[in-house]
C-alpha cells in the first residue's frame, strides 16, 4: 500500500463518519469533487495547504489524519 493508498481510506473513513458526501466536502474545502474521489482512490497526494482544509472541514486534527495513515501504513508493512 502507497502513502497515497493510506491517506486515500483514512479519508474516506473520515468523511463517512462526518456523513459527508465527497460533493460536500469538496465544496466546503474549495477542492473539486473529482480531486476528493482522486485522493479517496489513492490516485493524487495531497498538498499540505488540502490536507489543511480537509482537516478543518472534517473538524479532525490534522496531525490525526496523518498518524491515522501512518498507523495504517505501519500495520500493512508487516
Amino acid at each position: 500500500m502507497t502513502p497515497a493508498q493510506a491517506f486515500g481510506k483514512v479519508l474516506k473513513h473520515a468523511r463517512k463518519t462526518n456523513g459527508s458526501s465527497q460533493e460536500q466536502l469538496a465544496l466546503n474545502c474549495d477542492l473539486d469533487r473529482t480531486f476528493i474521489s482522486l485522493l479517496e482512490r489513492g490516485q493524487r497526494q495531497p498538498t499540505l495547504t488540502s490536507i489543511l482544509s480537509i482537516a478543518k472541514t472534517l473538524q479532525t486534527p490534522a496531525d490525526e489524519l496523518i498518524k491515522q495513515t501512518t498507523d495504517l501504513l505501519s500495520e500493512n508493512s508487516t
